[in-house]
């Protein structure tokens, strides 16, 4: 999977995280809209977990981006922001699944399951 998050911190914790479960692989990590394309069309990994709020264009335009690119790929939104509006918005851009920061780890770890089932990279 690729992980794709403004902060070094949440990347960092992400990674850690979705790396400790035997059966998930990050194969990228990006820092912007930019970077998570780039690794999308690199690795066409099962999972993209995407900040809604990053430079680049933001996750709804790296969304609409890979979800074009990569149509099997699984995406999963994760932001700070829980408004009606946001969902929506990330939601019509490709986003299968929204869990907003400070979730359980095993609600991502869980998120990230049901989006990558039935694939077999990253």
């Amino acid at each position: 999977m690729v992980i794709s998050d403004d902060d070094a911190l949440i990347r960092d914790a992400l990674r850690e995280v979705l790396d400790a479960e035997p059966d998930l692989e990050v194969v990228g990590v990006a820092a912007d809209a930019d970077e998570a394309i780039a690794l999308t069309r690199r690795y066409a990994p099962a999972v993209v977990v995407l900040d809604v709020r990053m430079p680049g264009g933001g996750g709804g335009r790296a969304a609409r981006e890979i979800s074009r690119l990569a149509p099997g790929t699984g995406i999963l939104a994760l932001s700070a922001h829980a408004d009606q509006a946001a969902v929506e918005e990330i939601l019509r851009a490709g986003v299968a699944e929204y869990v907003v920061k400070g979730a359980p780890n095993r609600d991502i770890v869980a998120a990230v399951r049901r989006l990558g089932t039935g694939r077999t990279s990253g």
